[in-house]
């Protein structure tokens, strides 16, 4: 009869920490970094691969200001207002393999996007816009855990199994059991 509390006690904790463990990793996704690519305007990087030395095109859309575009491998370009297009050069000295952030600013509001450095020369610089998208979140990474917060869930979760046993103990002391 013991064995039957002490197995309902370990499954009643058990369940609890598997209910658990989704909201925790929900509600710390998010948190440490608002989703900064999020924008009113829409833009693009093509290509998003390219080596150094080599032309990128960079495109905004529905921006009604002028827009600027930075990154650590290429000197700031100004998209002006009615315009939609622009280009770079990026540094020859950028390092292969490498990810670079560009950055759209449209007014007051920004979005990012990533630029990667292929190794080798440019072959043909001037390749066709591709739009990619928004990209739009962590991707269901497990980044963003607070050991704090991860450590409290445990200690009330290993809390709750305690007291489960305890109570199903005492009722047995109760019961002769």
């Amino acid at each position: 009869m013991r064995a039957i509390r002490v197995a309902s006690a370990a499954l009643l904790g058990m369940t609890a920490l598997t209910l658990a463990t989704p909201v925790a990793v929900a509600e710390g996704e998010g948190e440490h970094e608002p989703d900064r690519n999020i924008t009113s305007f829409g833009f693009n990087v093509s290509p998003s691969t390219i080596a150094a030395g080599g032309r990128v095109s960079l495109s905004v859309n529905g921006c009604k200001k002028e827009t600027k575009v930075s990154s650590g491998v290429f000197d700031t370009v100004t998209i002006h207002k009615g315009q939609s297009n622009a280009s770079a050069t990026v540094d020859w000295d950028a390092k292969p393999g490498a990810v670079y952030e560009v950055t759209f600013q449209c007014g007051h509001e920004s979005g990012h996007t990533d630029l990667t450095i292929a190794g080798g020369r440019p072959d043909d610089p001037t390749h066709p816009p591709a739009h990619r998208g928004v990209k739009a979140g962590v991707g269901g990474t497990a980044g963003g855990f607070d050991l704090g917060q991860i450590g409290l869930g445990a200690a009330l979760i290993a809390g709750s199994v305690g007291a489960a046993y305890h109570w199903s103990r005492k009722r047995a002391g109760e019961h002769g059991g």
